[in-house]
């Protein structure tokens, strides 16, 4: 059986933005002020805990766009409360759940040209998805989780991984 790329992609996306959601809802249920989560990071060079959670939601709408051919829902980076993060992984997650399988159709040989300050990325959408989207997607989720674990929220393992689907 083939995977297909919405099914390599979207539930990948999804679960990992349910993780992000769930992951905020144990940093404000801890003593840390929102104050102190805006500012945290692992290293000096580092971007703070909201940007881990901007970077992971535009990840993952702006990949979906891309293969599909479409635009995304555009935000402004402007959050400034945990309830503001959650609103950016909501309208992340609604786009992505309202995306067709079929949205994806011929996505895999799809050119995705990325245009960053320092160089261009050019990419087939099937290599865009896994040698790009999804590592840098939970790259930042990641990192949004190291935060808050350094930061002593009670936090484990199975806080990263979500619902795990047993078939």
């Amino acid at each position: 059986m083939e995977l297909s790329l919405y099914s390599a992609s979207a539930p990948m996306f999804i679960r990992g933005l349910d993780v992000l959601s769930g992951l905020l809802d144990k940093a404000e249920a801890s003593a840390l002020s929102e104050a102190e989560l805006f500012e945290a990071r692992l290293a000096e060079d580092m971007r703070p805990f909201p940007d881990q959670i901007r970077m992971a939601a535009f990840g993952a709408r702006s990949c979906m766009a891309r293969l599909a051919g479409i635009e995304w829902p555009r935000t402004d980076d402007s959050e400034a409360t945990l309830a503001d993060l959650k609103a950016t992984i909501a309208l992340t997650r609604s786009f992505i759940s309202q995306m067709p399988p079929d949205a994806l159709d011929g996505a895999e040989t799809r050119p995705i040209t990325l245009k960053l300050p320092s160089m261009e990325l050019n990419f087939v959408g099937e290599g865009y998805l896994t040698s790009f989207a999804l590592p840098n997607f939970y790259f930042h989720l990641s990192m949004a989780y190291a935060i808050l674990r350094s930061r002593g929220v009670d936090l484990g393992k199975r806080d990263f991984l979500g619902n795990i689907a047993l078939v």
